[in-house]
C-alpha cells in the first residue's frame, strides 16, 4: 500500500510537472505572437509620424512665404528635393536634390538650388510671399516622401 501511495504522489509530480512546462510553452508562444505584433504596429505608427510632417504640402493650396518657410526647413534633408516652378520660371528650379520621375534621388551627393535668389526679387527664381501655389508630395517606389514639388 506504501509503494502504490509513493507511486501515485511520483506520478502526480510528473503530471503537474509537464502541465506546468506546458503552459509556460503557451505563453511564450503567445508573448511571441503578441511581441511581433507590437513591433509591427510601432512600424506603423513610426512611419506615420516621419510622414506627418509633410501631410501639409499633399494636395493643398499655400502661400509663398510657407514654400519659404519649407524651402529653409528641408533644403538639408538627406535625400530630399524641393520643385518651384513660379510664374516668372516657368522651367522651375530644383533645391536640394533633383529627383527623377519615379521619385528616386538622381545624384545622392549633387545639390541645387540657391535659397538667396528666391527672395530676390529680380530673380526669376523669385517666390512671391503672397503668391498661391499647389503642393504635391513625391515619393519612391519604397512609398518614402522624397521631396516636393511648388507650382504657381
Amino acid at each position: 500500500m506504501n509503494n502504490a501511495s509513493s507511486a501515485l504522489k511520483v506520478a502526480a509530480g510528473i503530471f503537474l510537472t509537464i502541465a506546468l512546462i506546458t503552459i509556460v510553452v503557451i505563453l511564450f508562444i503567445s508573448a511571441q505572437e503578441a511581441t511581433k505584433t507590437a513591433q509591427n504596429n510601432f512600424s506603423d505608427i513610426q512611419t506615420e509620424l516621419s510622414q506627418a510632417a509633410f501631410t501639409v504640402y499633399d494636395g493643398t493650396t499655400i502661400s509663398g512665404s510657407q514654400v519659404t518657410n519649407a524651402l529653409r526647413k528641408y533644403k538639408d534633408k538627406d535625400q530630399f528635393g524641393i520643385y518651384i516652378r513660379t510664374g516668372k520660371n516657368p522651367n522651375g528650379q530644383w533645391y536640394g536634390n533633383v529627383l527623377n520621375d519615379r521619385g528616386g534621388v538622381n545624384n545622392p551627393d549633387s545639390r541645387q538650388g540657391d535659397i538667396t535668389m528666391t527672395m530676390n526679387e529680380k530673380s526669376p527664381e523669385y517666390v512671391n510671399p503672397s503668391g498661391k501655389f499647389k503642393a504635391t508630395i513625391v515619393k519612391d517606389d519604397s512609398n518614402v516622401i522624397r521631396g516636393i514639388i511648388f507650382v504657381q
